[in-house]
Parts: C-alpha cells; sequence; structure tokens
C-alpha cells in the first residue's frame, strides 16, 4: 500500500511537547500524526470474554399423548466468566423462581414438567450473560403434535362400472405438523394395497386413485394415516368398492393429482406428483418448458411422481405433466420458484477499537428474497440496517448480535465489542535500537505506539522538531521517511506521542552506510545450444555488511543449487557475483538480472543470453564412393 504524506499543519503541539530541553517553535508547517489504533482480537482468558454459544434451541414437537411428561430446551454457552442463563417465551421473561413445579433449569438447560399446550407452546428463546454483555440465542418453537383418530362413521360404499375410474378419498382427521404419510389396507391389515401404473395415493391428500377399475379391485378399503413426527397411525373405517361389469369403450385422460405453484428451498429436495384416470391406463411424460430438466430429477412411481434433489436456483422454471393414452390426453403445468435460507457472506468477528474513533461493522447475508438485516445490543433491539459509529464511547462495548431474516427463517452472527482506553505506549510496538540506511537510498523509522483515544504525534531530531520538506515526510501511519538520505542524516531521532491519558516517547538511532554499487555489470551473450556463457557481476558496498547475489531469469529467482547441472556460481572471490550457464539449452535463454543486495538496500543490471539451435543436416555426396555425411553446416558452391 502507497503510504500518503500527512499535509495539515501543526501550530501548537509544541507547548505539549517540550520535555527534556525540546526546543519549540509555534511556527505552521510541523506535522502532527493521529494514530489509530483497532484489531480483531482473541478472547483472553485473564481479561474475560463474553459469552459464545456453543448449543441453541431447537424446534420441537411433543406429542400430546407422551408419557414422558417433560420437555427440555438446550441452550449451552462458554465464557469468562462463566455466563448465567435465562429463558423467554413468546418474549416474556420465563420466573423460574415462581413456577419451580413446572420451570426448572439444569446448566443452561430449561426443563418444563407435564407441558401443556395452553401454557407452554410457542416460541422460545435463551439468553446468556456475564460482565461483558448478554447474547440472543435463535428462536426454537415448542408446539404439539397430535394425530385424532378418524371418525367412526360407517363410510358409504362406492360403485363403479369397470373400465372407468375412480378416487376414494382419505379425509384425514385433525393432526399437527403437517407431515403425514398414507397407505391404503385392502380388507385385512397389513395387507396393503401395491401401487401400480393403475393405482397411485397421493402423499399430498391420501387419496386412492384408480385410473381404470377392474374386477380384481374388489373390496374394503381403509385409510391408514401416519404421524411421522410423533410416531402415530391412525386407520379410517373401510370404505367398500364394488366394480360393476360393463363395457366401457374407454376415455380421455383425466389429470386428478396435480402440483399447485410451488416454492422451494436451495438445497432441498421437490416433489411433484402428476396422475391421470383413463381408460387405456395413460402414459405420464414430464418435461421443463423450454429448457432441459435438471441433471438431478428422477421420475418414479410409474411417472406419477418427478423428484428433484438438491434443487438449485437453476432449476426454478415451468414444469408440465403430460398424460395420454390413444384416446387423447390431459396437460397440466405450474411454475417451481427456488428461493434461499438467509446465509452470511460476511459475518461479524470480536473486535477492539480506539475510543472516539468511527467504526463501521460489515455484516452481509444472501438469500432470496434478500434478508433484511437488524443489530441486537445485548440480547436488545439496537439497530436496523449499517451499523456505523461515528465516535465510540465507553458505553458502546458489549455484545452485538448481527441478524439476517427473510421469509424463511433468521441467522445471528455475533461478536464482541471492545472500546479501548490506553495511555500511549510502547511496550507492545517498540522501536528500533537502530535502523540503518544508504547513503543516496530511502530511511524509514517506524512510530507505533498503542494508545486510546488516538494520540498525537511529534518526531524529534536531537532537540530539533522534524518538520515536512522535499527530503522529509511523516506519514499517516506516524513513519517518519527520509529520502536521498546523507551522512549529515545520521543521528538520534525521537517520536513523541500524547493523548488525554498520558505521553510517551521513544528514540532510535539512524546509521548511514555505503550505497551498494555494481561496478561491473552483466553484458549481453550469444551462444549455441551446448556451450557454456559467463555472465559476469561485480559490486561494491559497505564494508561492515554482508553481501549476497541472487540471479533472475526473466524475473523469476535462479535456484542454483537445485539446477547445478546448468548453473553454477564462479569461485567465490569477494563482491564478485559472477554466473556461469552451463550447456546452456534453448529454456535458459532471457533475461538475467544480477541483485547484489545487503540488509540495507541492493543494486541491480540485466544483460540478455541468447542461445541458437544446433541443426544438424544429413547430406550425400555422390563420387567415386558414395558417402553419407553429417555436419552442422551445409555450404553448397
Amino acid at each position: 500500500m502507497k503510504l500518503q504524506p500527512l499535509t495539515s499543519h501543526f501550530a501548537a503541539i509544541c507547548s505539549i511537547f517540550c520535555l527534556a530541553g525540546l526546543r519549540c517553535s509555534s511556527a505552521a508547517g510541523t506535522p502532527v500524526r493521529d494514530i489509530h489504533g483497532s484489531k480483531v482480537f482473541v478472547r483472553d482468558e485473564q481479561k474475560g470474554y463474553g459469552p459464545i454459544f456453543e448449543e441453541q434451541p431447537i424446534d420441537t414437537v411433543y406429542p400430546e399423548e407422551s408419557p414422558e411428561g417433560r420437555v427440555s430446551m438446550n441452550c449451552r454457552a462458554r465464557g469468562v466468566p462463566a455466563p448465567t442463563y435465562k429463558w423467554q417465551r413468546n418474549n416474556w421473561d420465563i420466573d423460574i423462581k415462581t413456577a419451580k413445579e413446572h420451570h426448572s433449569m439444569v446448566g443452561g438447560n430449561l426443563e418444563i414438567n407435564n407441558p401443556e399446550k395452553s401454557r407452554d407452546e410457542g416460541k422460545y428463546v435463551c439468553l446468556a450473560y456475564n460482565v461483558h454483555g448478554t447474547i440472543r440465542s435463535r428462536e426454537a418453537s415448542l408446539n404439539f403434535g397430535y394425530l385424532y383418530p378418524f371418525t367412526p362413521e360407517e363410510r358409504h360404499a362406492v360403485k363403479v362400472r369397470e373400465g372407468v375410474g375412480a378416487v376414494l378419498l382419505c379425509d384425514p382427521p385433525p393432526h399437527y405438523p403437517d407431515d403425514l404419510s398414507y397407505r391404503w389396507v385392502l380388507n385385512d391389515f397389513p395387507e396393503f394395497i401395491t401401487l401400480d401404473k393403475r393405482r397411485y395415493v397421493s402423499q399430498t391428500n391420501g387419496n386412492l386413485y384408480i385410473a381404470k377399475v377392474e374386477a380384481s379391485d374388489k373390496g374394503n378399503y381403509s385409510c391408514f394415516v401416519t404421524s411421522n413426527s410423533i410416531t402415530k397411525s391412525v386407520f379410517s373405517s373401510f370404505i367398500p368398492l364394488i366394480p360393476q361389469a360393463d363395457r366401457s369403450k374407454g376415455y380421455l385422460p383425466d389429470i386428478r393429482v396435480s402440483f399447485k405453484e410451488t416454492y422451494a428451498l436451495l438445497g432441498q429436495n421437490v416433489t411433484l406428483e402428476c396422475f391421470a384416470l383413463g381408460n387405456p391406463v395413460p402414459e405420464i411424460r414430464w418435461n421443463k418448458y423450454l429448457e432441459p430438466m435438471p441433471s438431478s430429477a428422477e421420475v418414479s412411481m410409474s411417472g406419477a411422481v418427478l423428484k428433484i434433489y438438491n434443487i438449485q436456483f437453476e432449476d426454478e422454471g415451468t414444469y408440465e405433466c403430460e398424460a395420454e393414452n390413444h384416446r387423447g390426453k390431459d396437460k397440466h403445468s405450474a411454475k417451481v420458484y427456488v428461493q434461499a435460507y438467509p446465509e452470511w457472506v460476511e459475518h461479524i468477528n470480536d473486535t477492539e477499537r480506539d475510543i472516539g474513533s468511527e467504526f463501521h461493522w460489515p455484516c452481509v447475508a444472501a438469500g432470496k428474497p434478500l434478508p433484511t438485516m437488524r443489530w441486537l445490543k445485548n440480547g436488545i433491539p439496537y439497530w436496523k440496517g449499517d451499523l456505523r459509529f461515528s465516535s465510540l464511547k465507553k458505553e458502546d462495548e458489549g455484545m452485538y448480535q448481527c441478524v439476517a431474516e427473510n421469509i424463511h427463517g433468521m441467522i445471528y452472527s455475533n461478536a464482541e465489542l471492545k472500546v479501548l482506553v490506553l495511555a500511549p505506549t510502547f511496550e507492545f510496538s517498540p522501536m528500533k535500537r537502530e535502523v540503518l540506511a544508504a547513503k543516496g537510498g530511502q530511511a524509514i523509522i517506524e512510530c507505533k505506539p498503542r494508545a486510546a483515544p488516538r494520540p498525537k504525534l511529534i518526531w524529534s531530531r536531537g532537540t530539533e522538531i522534524i518538520r515536512n520538506s522535499t527530503r522529509i515526510r511523516i506519514w499517516y501511519d506516524g513513519s517518519l521517511e527520509i529520502i536521498n538520505v546523507t551522512a549529515a542524516d545520521a543521528g538520534n531521532y525521537t517520536c513523541f506521542v500524547e493523548n488525554n491519558k498520558g505521553k510517551a516517547n521513544s528514540t532510535t538511532t539512524l546509521l548511514t552506510t555505503a550505497a551498494t554499487k555494481i561496478v561491473l555489470a552483466p553484458t549481453n551473450v550469444d551462444v549455441t545450444v551446448g556451450w557454456n556463457a559467463t555472465m559476469q557481476c561485480l559490486a561494491e558496498h559497505d564494508r561492515s555488511l554482508d553481501l549476497t547475489f541472487i540471479w533472475l531469469l526473466n524475473g523469476y529467482p535462479i535456484d542454483i543449487d537445485k539446477d547445478n547441472e546448468h548453473y553454477e556460481r564462479a569461485i567465490m572471490i569477494k563482491n564478485n557475483g559472477e554466473l556461469i550457464v552451463k550447456n546452456a539449452q534453448l529454456r535458459h535463454a532471457g533475461r538475467y538480472t544480477c541483485v547484489a543486495q545487503s540488509i540495507v538496500d541492493n543494486a541491480t543490471a540485466s544483460a540478455d543470453l541468447v542461445v541458437r539451435g544446433n541443426f544438424l543436416f544429413k547430406y550425400k555426396i555422390y563420387g567415386p564412393e558414395s558417402t553419407t555425411c553429417t555436419d552442422e553446416t551445409v555450404i553448397i558452391v
């Protein structure tokens, strides 16, 4: 990142820094710097940190007829000090103390004894808190599951002509949740009818559809309903089906089981049903309007069911089913929309910021529909949309939660914000005792104290305050830069910082060294494949420093040790970095750069190596004795 110089001027700062004989001036042009410290922090066991959820409550269906007589809503968090818990139902605090017989706490878990629908059904939230703040768990619903018996009334017989279609209605009893599965019993349990091309049981309404009734269909039918959530099943009264002999001439397909406009969640499995009555029994075909069917689509149940696994956005569209026999056809189509639960694009992290600083806390979520964003602070609604602080205060500290929500649900991102108040100190980032700079080069002396609020800064050399000039800049990060360094720049440099909590200073010594120079640069070399080439490089440098040579080919470092078959350093002579290219191949051609480098500076020089191909030609000389010759060159006179 390119540094930006400080251009604003500071006139009165000298009065603050008249320390230890420092000569002050009120002249304009004295540079000053506001240092802004901030970081994402790691939770510290010694200093303590706010709660972090390790387990949150989940949606629960409690069977009304359960013999257990207890529901547990789980919640567990860690933090230092250890968190305390409380629970809310429908946004009202649950008073554990006054309802000990009904509610109890085991760790953070809420135990509900002898649950009752009128008293306990609702949305539950766990709050975990300590001295650092409060976090709120996801909402978890507690619902009471039930599947009532069918009414005992006798069902009327269904008389239907052979060759004609029939529908036996299930009419399931009241139930919750709506996750029923359906089968039909023929005459005696557990004799379930076998589904085939002619018979289908809709898993949407439970009805039994017979495309073309046959004499063998005669019997008593009962709808068998199972609630998967509460593992309970019930039977309907038997419905007699009485086929009546008839020479039916057949009839057109009539789609009786169809799918509605469907909204699916990204990644879900989606099931579409389509079944038709007809004689002959219709064939069912599926397609997607103007688009190929998804690769994950699968047709089953003799064509009556289309299942799309792990549905994606590109699977959205209009789906069609067509029922056809030789009498004709029937069609049905409906749109399938793919939406998505909220998902984090960028979530919040524990953050430490200086008091008085600006702060934007980015929190971004995707979803379809696009989620709305809101914020909680210590479990209480705080803000909607983008969260920005123009000047942080100590009271802004706490546990924050970013909540993304759409019609499909909500997700939480939790983090702790600490607002730092600290007198300037160099304890965490001390200045270097010495900084080396080459004459004619650049020197950068860093000054990065930890302080909050942001301190004001001034540099001095000896007793003279340093001002911005054509050669000297004080940058926004507090660094002092000197360009075109001379021997006269050597000396002690002190960085003074102060905020309303205190002051500090630190000193470093700038030492100047002779610049590194290449005195014998490599020159362009032209060789034939298989020959050796020498790239010369001789440098001068400061005697107090070590010098190393690095060679680059087309900008990439050459690993001489790894490729010692083709590269070799000349016999080591001080300040000599000569490179020998052995048995040169075409791939060795290119631009070679010699880098003479010390810990302070470096110098470079480049030259090109051209490697020419060695082409062999066969030719025959005809004469008294025919001879075949091979040579690198053919000369024809």
